[in-house]
């Protein structure tokens, strides 16, 4: 593999910690999210505001753009593995630093952190599938230094007995690449403005993720709730669609109702977000 001069190794890491902070600063804003943060309010959280999800999303910035250059042209070994688990929890410290303790961003810096760490690895930039699959082999390695503490996540994956945020990643995030990212591209191409596809993307992620953000905070009421309420909106046309938009309307006062917020499922349509414009850097999108 050809090395490219450090200049350019820069410039690529710049550009991915740049997209990769934008990103999530794109799904906070994405309006109306089903019980979720949104450019209308705080949804089902009463510590989080969309401030401070911005904010939190720009302490990361610097932290991805260390694990683009640590990663360049690097292969998936244990060393790589390492160097990425101690670079994310450093960012995940940056970021309680900048929101005085509250987490916004967790779950995005596993997601997001391995996918600029694999686009990095593969010299800036690759389809979505290799870059997912680059993601997989990474995820998949063992980071001894890891902290042995439940995360709230983790705890409602070993209750409920279901996959998690870890397995996404190690399954090389097939809620992204089989379900929102085709969608988000079939919206688009049915003539749907950005933020219904996106919308239509997320409803695709809400359908079958076992998101344990709603687990723990609403148990398998809410994560039928969520499922079952997305799948409506894809089958009355999508968000594009009056009756599209009331079945979002409807999903939302039950997640609200339940006190539910798919964190889960917007990680991952910000990493949607990132593959997408990775794939197509010079699109509009």
């Amino acid at each position: 593999m050809k090395l490219l001069p450090q200049i350019q190794v820069d410039g690529g890491a710049e550009w991915l910690a740049r997209t990769a902070t934008q990103c999530l600063i794109d799904e906070a804003r994405l309006s109306p999210k089903p019980g979720l943060v949104d450019s209308r309010g705080n949804g089902a959280h009463h510590d989080l505001s969309l401030a401070l999800m911005e904010r939190s999303a720009h302490s990361l910035t610097s932290t991805f753009q260390a694990l683009a250059q640590q990663s360049w042209q690097r292969p998936a070994d244990i060393a790589l593995r390492q160097t990425v688990g101690r670079l994310g929890r450093e960012g995940e410290q940056q970021m309680m630093a900048a929101t005085g303790g509250v987490n916004t961003h967790r779950g995005a810096i596993w997601a997001l952190g391995l996918l600029v760490s694999a686009v990095a690895m593969l010299g800036g930039g690759a389809k979505a599938n290799v870059v997912a699959n680059t993601a997989a082999l990474l995820a998949k390695l063992p980071d001894d230094a890891a902290p042995k503490v439940f995360s709230k996540g983790l705890r409602a994956t070993h209750r409920y007995r279901v996959p998690g945020a870890r397995e996404e990643a190690q399954q090389a995030f097939p809620h992204v690449m089989q379900r929102a990212l085709p969608q988000l591209r079939l919206s688009r191409l049915n003539g749907s403005s950005e933020t219904h596809a996106r919308l239509d993307a997320l409803m695709a992620i809400m359908t079958s993720l076992t998101d344990t953000c709603v687990l723990s905070r609403a148990g398998m009421e809410g994560l039928d709730a969520m499922q079952d309420g997305a799948r409506a909106v894809l089958n009355a046309g999508g968000c594009a669609t009056l009756s599209g938009r009331q079945a979002l309307a409807s999903l939302d006062r039950q997640m609200l109702a339940l006190n539910a917020s798919p964190g889960g499922a917007a990680d991952l349509l910000a990493a949607t977000l990132f593959l997408d414009r990775v794939e197509t850097p010079n699109s509009k999108h």
